[in-house]
């Protein structure tokens, strides 16, 4: 982790610290660090902050075990603030919100973009045990050809009433689309602009 060039004389030796977390992106809570609590953040990978209440240094969990570990640790320009990003084990909140704000931090959907880096590294460092790296040794006529298979079995399981084989077929239709983008080299961000433009249009 780079060294931190941070300006505790400007704020009183306590700095700002958002911690985020780290899959989803919301912002978990807001804490205040000094020189130690920096220190012992990055060399126990828990975030610890210092707390002006207790007057020590307080590392989020300890009493409750709901640790926030550490990813990552980023000074803002003008080197006064923190941004922390985390991986919380359970509630942030002593409240047991999943954040201090009182917002759900529970989506599932940040899961595509770990499930993207899969796929990547199985194209990239394929394995003779890996399906999908099998997929991108046959080519882009097979990899198309499965979503067309999926999308199909899909609308077949639509018109049934049940659920759990319909989350089957639609987990298999987006895992085989998220290797086809693979393929063609084309980031799920790139189909969200297209979304993002249409929607602009409608409004």
């Amino acid at each position: 982790m780079d060294v931190l060039n941070i300006d505790f004389e400007k704020v009183n030796g306590l700095v700002p610290a958002i911690v985020q977390d780290e899959l989803t992106n919301k912002v978990l809570m807001l804490g205040y660090m000094n020189q130690e609590a920096v220190d012992k953040t990055i060399s126990s990978k828990k975030v610890t902050f210092f707390s002006r209440t207790k007057n020590r240094l307080w590392t989020k969990g300890e009493s409750s075990g709901n640790f926030m570990e550490l990813v990552s640790i980023k000074l803002d320009c003008d080197r006064d603030t923190l941004l922390v990003k985390a991986n919380p084990v359970g509630p942030v909140c002593h409240t047991g919100s999943d954040t201090c704000f009182f917002e759900n931090n529970r989506s599932k959907t940040h899961f595509i973009d770990e499930l993207k880096s899969i796929i990547k590294d199985r194209k990239n460092n394929p394995s003779e045990k890996s399906y999908t790296a099998s997929l991108f040794a046959k080519g882009i006529n097979k990899i198309a050809q499965k979503v067309g298979e999926e999308a199909v079995e899909i609308v077949i399981e639509a018109k049934d009433e049940n659920k759990d084989l319909f989350l089957g077929e639609a987990a298999d239709l987006l895992f085989h689309y998220l290797i086809l983008l693979e393929a063609k080299e084309i980031e799920l961000d790139e189909v969200m602009e297209v979304l993002i433009s249409r929607h602009k249009k409608m409004r």
